[in-house]
């Protein structure tokens, strides 16, 4: 199923880069291309690519290439303090004009290809680094407040220590002690830019304080034992038969860990008289230049707000009218969508019990959804991941004011699988219709998936696997649920189609409440109330606006990257040589790219007749 709108291909798929990327990409007739000029783009990106590692060290455990040479990486966090910051966003400008040095005539085409995608990335960085409140980081989703209910190294920290830092030998559980032992600087770290960004003028609203302040106190108060930054090193380390580790740590915890966490909450909590309400980012300093810079980096296009508005309205309305058709089917006649879907999600069946049984079942029927599809795939994909992937739940100390689910992406070299992060603090927020298409969109072939083939093409250089391009990615993820439905997964499952269609009508609404809060004046009770009209739950509703709200512009990626993906589909399907496998192939095959470089991509593949 195609979704329709009023913007052409062209509108949609305009790139925010120079005029020259454009004007550069190749065409029929081949440019001179000179191989060592190839090889010396490659040589700046290998070895930008490896000073970005030693600028975040996290980076490379998450990646599992903190091993020999870069073994010292294990025991590190990145440099967070001022002066660390600033050594950063000088990095940006440096490697930008470095790739511009080289330039971009006389590439070969997948050297062009690696080129257009570095100085979009750079670009897009340089221009929200102007903005000299913005935060981005380890921990930290790009936005203008360093410490929210979804930002800050307390929110990540636990489950990066837990679930990607390696404890296998001594030398990797005192990696783990030396990197535990630095977290209260860097929750310190935040503080001070808190700080620094209200006396600017910059304080996030009074209820993300308030959700973060609830957060933080959980993660501070009760016994140090119970917390994952202190029972992961106990439990792992007792596997491989060390000992004391567990007793160290939780020292740690007890006395400069939780002193940093009480300071932090005196800080937000001293500026709760003076936060506001309004949840949108117009009110900062240059706040309407700030959402669109945001809003270009996560699109890769120049749709102005008003554009977006407008796409969602058209795409909510289309998708309201088909679900209607089916709801109506399964005898849901009366009320409104929402309503609806609130009673099918209330039905027998559709509730998982709110227990750890309940939860555990939940995740169980998860993982199956990957299995059956898994079965289907090869039919529109000529290659399926080796490594694995599956879906977990969210740590409960975090729970609270995470998002519905985040993915992880595996390792390169497999040792660590694809993770899917669910947050089931209420399993009465995930009815048994909407389970399929997250399956879908979040492990194959959605973004599980994806992330593996990546990492499995040999062909792909290490700084292309590992690029992130927001319109690509949760594009990708979204079109896998459209393949899903393509492959037949619903036909037996009219209730997951339900579940399909508000999974998509969900994504469009985001374009509406997301540029309706930060361009239009939305409050934050209109936008959660538009948004829970296409879904069944009002705190599922109220925890994702608040996401958007500390997050601007990147809701508006998933349907924007669906649209172009499916748009470019179906323009090049009556041409020579389409297969949707081919297809596939060409999407997957250079990594995530910004949207212009996709469609130059496509075209190229598949050239009209």
């Amino acid at each position: 199923m195609t979704m329709t709108a009023s913007f052409d291909r062209r509108q949609l798929l305009a790139g925010i880069g120079t005029a020259a990327v454009a004007a550069g990409l190749p065409s029929g007739a081949a440019a001179f291309v000179a191989p060592d000029k190839d090889a010396r783009l490659d040589a700046l990106l290998m070895r930008q690519f490896e000073a970005g590692l030693v600028e975040d060290p996290t980076g490379a455990t998450s990646l599992a290439l903190d091993t020999g040479a870069r073994a010292a990486l294990r025991s590190r966090f990145p440099d967070w303090s001022a002066a660390g910051r600033a050594a950063k966003a000088k990095r940006v400008d440096r490697n930008l004009a470095e790739l511009r040095a080289i330039g971009r005539s006389g590439l070969g085409d997948q050297a062009g290809l690696a080129w257009d995608c570095a100085e979009f990335d750079l670009l897009a960085r340089q221009r929200l680094n102007r903005f000299r409140y913005h935060t981005g980081g380890f921990c930290h989703r790009p936005g203008p407040y360093a410490v929210t209910q979804l930002g800050g190294f307390y929110t990540g920290v636990g489950t990066f220590l837990d679930s990607q830092h390696p404890v296998k030998t001594r030398a990797d559980a005192d990696a783990y002690m030396a990197r535990l032992a630095a977290v209260p600087a860097l929750i310190d770290a935040d503080t001070a830019l808190v700080k620094k960004n209200a006396a600017a003028g910059v304080i996030a609203p009074r209820f993300i304080l308030d959700k973060a302040l609830q957060q933080l106190a959980r993660l501070r108060d009760g016994e140090p034992a119970s917390k994952t930054l202190v029972s992961s090193i106990a439990r792992r380390s007792g596997e491989i038969g060390l000992s004391g580790y567990g007793d160290r740590a939780a020292a740690i915890f007890a006395g400069p860990i939780r002193a940093a966490l009480t300071r932090q909450i005196e800080a937000l909590t001293a500026l709760l008289p003076r936060a506001g309400d309004a949840p949108g980012v117009s009110g900062l300093p240059e706040g309407e230049a700030y959402y669109a810079a945001a809003l270009a980096q996560h699109t890769t296009t120049t749709m102005t707000a008003d554009e977006i508005h407008r796409l969602g309205l058209e795409q909510v309305a289309d998708l309201n009218a088909r679900m209607d058709t089916l709801l109506k089917a399964q005898g849901y006649r009366d009320g409104s969508i929402r309503d609806r879907l609130a009673a099918l999600g209330n039905a027998p069946g559709q509730a998982f019990a709110n227990t750890d049984e309940g939860r555990a079942e939940l995740l169980a029927y998860l993982n199956g959804r990957l299995v059956a599809v898994r079965e289907r795939l090869p039919r529109v994909f000529s290659r399926l991941p080796k490594a694995p992937y599956e879906i977990r739940r969210v740590p409960p100390e975090i729970e609270i004011g995470a998002p519905g689910g985040s993915a992880q992406a595996g390792t390169p070299d497999g040792s660590r699988p694809g993770i899917f992060f669910i947050n089931l603090r209420d399993t009465g927020e995930w009815p048994r219709y909407t389970l399929p298409t997250l399956a879908y969109h979040e492990g194959a072939p959605g973004h599980l998936f994806e992330g593996a083939l990546k990492y499995e093409d040999a062909g792909l250089p290490i700084y292309r696997q590992t690029a992130s391009v927001t319109a690509y990615g949760e594009g990708w993820g979204l079109y896998a649920e459209q393949v899903a439905d393509e492959l037949g997964m619903y036909d037996d499952d009219p209730l997951g189609k339900i579940g399909y269609l508000a999974s998509f009508a969900f994504r469009a609404a985001r374009l509406v409440v997301d540029t309706g809060m930060h361009a239009k004046g939305w409050s934050r009770d209109k936008a959660v109330e538009y948004l829970a009209a296409t879904s069944s739950k009002i705190s599922a509703a109220q925890t994702e606006i608040d996401r958007y709200i500390v997050y601007p512009g990147q809701a508006c990626a998933y349907k924007i990257g669906q649209i172009a993906i499916s748009r470019l589909r179906d323009e090049v399907a009556s041409r020579p040589g389409f297969t949707q496998a081919k297809f596939h192939d060409t999407v997957l095959g250079a990594g995530r790219v910004p949207l212009t470089v996709l469609e130059w991509r496509v075209g190229a593949a598949f050239p009209a007749a």
